[in-house]
């Protein structure tokens, strides 16, 4: 997706927005409604207040909110809170905090999305057959749609979009066939109904406490936002005129069916399916289930992006990302499915029904939506927008979002505790990642490199020292060309002295621009001592072995570099020099005395370390001709050894 075409909108967009985005709210009417009624009596004041909320929620949250003011915070056309954190971190530094709470908290939901959708939908069966068991269903399915992901979001685009498609025009349907029964039921759009609600007594209790209810229709509006870059703006834009109308005339459709129901109790029976006649039922249960499966899609691609960049502002440990596809924006994060999918199973066993997984949904999304609201109002700042507006942002949603959170906060001992902890988990270890990287920049020692020049030639031309290889590739953190690690420059002259023709150091460089890909050379030495820097974007797989072929190509072709080989027998036949890259993966040194935070950090790290990629398959190195060199990484050394010689 080209950042100039964002917003743009053509069919084939519409269709694969419409496959990736609208999963995870296009399926709430499965369970919104129901919610909002819970175990009381249907009565008129909580289905029109209920249809109130959800309308105004749905305009103020989804529409104003998302739709038209945040999708403009892109970051080179990637979107989510990440997204939004990388274009306002150079401005602040406790903008971190909330950048770490809303990330995880997303990704706790992450968890719970897929079970409820799929579940939501697969108990529709028991109006066909009561006593059927749904739990293995909803496994099979959920773990069909994990090994999905391999094919990349193109493909489940391009396949989800027409299902959607059917199930958004199905919605709408069967809404305008119920209301065409009772049109006065879009007297509910009036906030009156929704404030008659709020400030009624329902079943004994405040109608406040129904917000966590009505919250449900609009959580995946984050999602929505973290798929900007598989989609692009303009076709999200233009699809959520259709999705919301279509869910709007379900969710009052719902409302003129419960309302004929009057002073009954629902006992588990779902408005939604209740709508649809008995033949067509089987069917409506089918394109449920594939819609619930495109709802968890939304959420785990949401989870790939969100990782990708987090990655890049070094909150999470460097995974393999694999881009199945050559299209920009296609993503898959091998170990985020596996834990995702762990995560899944699990709620489906400990929750077994969707009414049970209600109360743990929507607690950790209010505050991924309250933290992206606190970025985009510094966003705003930056964009130098009138401070009344940025004023009124802030009051509008904080007060619509805390209201939602306090709401679901009731919902802690019943479930939310589960997506609680979870976040609680993901917060720790991005937590550990992001001050252990602070940590060790802070230790890492840089010397300038002018002042090895001379060594350097000195120890190429040593004879005494057996050739390490012809040419040595040193890996360097090292932003700055005129600089280099002292561990390297110890790892050359003292591990084991490496004597080569020429030595090259290599720093990657990660942009916030998604898709850069350049690189510049500084020749330091003419044909002793080169340094390349490569800048690339968050989104291009690292493949160093590949990038540093080519530049070495070109510089060959310029003639700025000769690469035949400098053993007397293999240079009359022109034969090229080896290769050998260095990797310099650092441990943790015995010798430390560090302050007891700090301590637990770094070990904490470290342990987490043992079961990441190595370095070298970071970087997409050939292993055949990598080195990987441990370094101890000695942050304060002991002082004070109190040794006594004696004779």
């Amino acid at each position: 997706m080209e950042h100039k075409n964002m917003d743009k909108a053509t069919l084939a967009g519409l269709l694969v927005a419409m496959g990736i985005i609208y999963g995870d709210i296009g399926t709430s009417p499965l369970y919104v409604m129901q919610a909002i009624v819970g175990t009381s009596p249907i009565n008129e004041v909580s289905v029109l207040g209920g249809l109130s909320c959800i309308f105004w929620t749905l305009t103020l949250q989804t529409t104003i909110k998302y739709v038209i003011l945040i999708l403009r915070a892109d970051n080179k056309g990637e979107g989510g809170i990440f997204a939004l954190f990388a274009l306002v971190r150079r401005h602040a530094k406790w903008l971190t905090v909330p950048a770490i709470i809303g990330g995880s908290a997303l990704l706790a939901d992450g968890i719970i999305t897929p079970p409820i959708s799929v579940a939501s939908a697969i108990e529709g069966l028991r109006m066909i057959k009561p006593d059927i068991e749904t739990v293995p269903i909803i496994i099979a399915i959920l773990t069909g749609l994990f090994m999905f992901q391999i094919f990349g979001t193109n493909v489940v685009g391009k396949f989800f979009g027409p299902i959607m498609l059917v199930w958004f025009s199905m919605l709408g349907f069967f809404g305008v066939y119920w209301i065409a029964q009772n049109w006065t039921i879009f007297k509910a759009i009036s906030p009156y109904y929704a404030y008659q609600l709020l400030t009624s007594t329902q079943n004994g209790e405040s109608g406040f406490w129904i917000l966590g209810a009505v919250f449900l229709c609009t959580t995946g509006a984050e999602a929505l936002y973290s798929d900007l870059g598989h989609c692009g703006r303009g076709n999200i834009r233009f699809s959520w005129v259709f999705v919301k109308i279509c869910l709007l005339l379900q969710y009052f459709g719902q409302g003129a069916w419960l309302l004929i129901h009057q002073n009954e109790l629902l006992n588990g029976r779902k408005p939604i399916f209740e709508l649809m006649p008995g033949w067509f039922l089987i069917w409506g249960i089918a394109v449920a289930t594939a819609a619930a499966i495109i709802a968890s899609q939304a959420l785990i691609s949401g989870s790939f992006t969100l990782i990708a960049e987090a990655i890049r502002l070094n909150f999470w440990p460097k995974v393999r990302l694999h881009y199945p596809s050559d299209q920009k924006g296609q993503l898959y994060v091998p170990s985020m499915n596996i834990l995702l999918w762990m995560g899944c199973v699990g709620v489906v066993l400990w929750f077994k029904e969707s009414s049970n997984m209600e109360a743990a949904y929507g607690l950790a999304i209010t505050l991924t939506m309250l933290m992206t609201t606190a970025l985009m109002a510094y966003y705003l700042h930056i964009k130098k927008f009138d401070m009344w507006w940025i004023v009124i942002f802030i009051a509008v949603y904080v007060a619509i979002e805390g209201s939602f959170l306090i709401a679901n906060l009731r919902k802690f001992v019943h479930g939310g505790y589960v997506s609680l902890f979870i976040a609680g988990l993901i917060i720790t270890l991005m937590v550990i990642w992001y001050r252990a990287f602070i940590i060790k920049m802070r230790l890492t020692e840089y010397v300038k490199l002018s002042e090895y020049i001379e060594p350097l030639k000195e120890l190429s031309k040593d004879m005494s020292i057996p050739k390490y290889a012809t040419h040595i590739v040193f890996m360097s953190n090292a932003a700055r060309s005129t600089e280099i690690e002292s561990k390297i420059i110890y790892s050359i002259f003292q591990k084991r002295p490496k004597r080569a023709d020429i030595y090259w150091f290599v720093h990657v460089d990660t942009m916030d621009d998604p898709y850069t890909m350049e690189y510049k050379v500084n020749v330091i030495e003419p044909d002793d001592i080169i340094k390349i820097t490569f800048k690339l974007g968050f989104r291009v797989e690292q493949k160093i072995n590949l990038y540093f072929r080519k530049v070495v190509e070109d510089m060959v072709k310029k003639g700025e570099v000769d690469l035949t080989s400098r053993y007397e027998s293999l240079n009359k036949q022109n034969v090229i020099g080896d290769f050998r890259f260095v990797v310099l993966e650092k441990f943790l040194s015995y010798e430390n005395d560090l302050p007891l935070v700090e301590g637990l950090i770094m070990k904490a790290y470290f342990f987490v370390k043992q079961f990441t990629n190595s370095e070298d398959k970071w970087f997409g190195l050939d292993s055949s001709a990598v080195k990987l060199e441990k370094v101890p990484l000695i942050i304060r050394p002991v002082e004070n050894v109190r040794l006594k010689r004696v004779e």
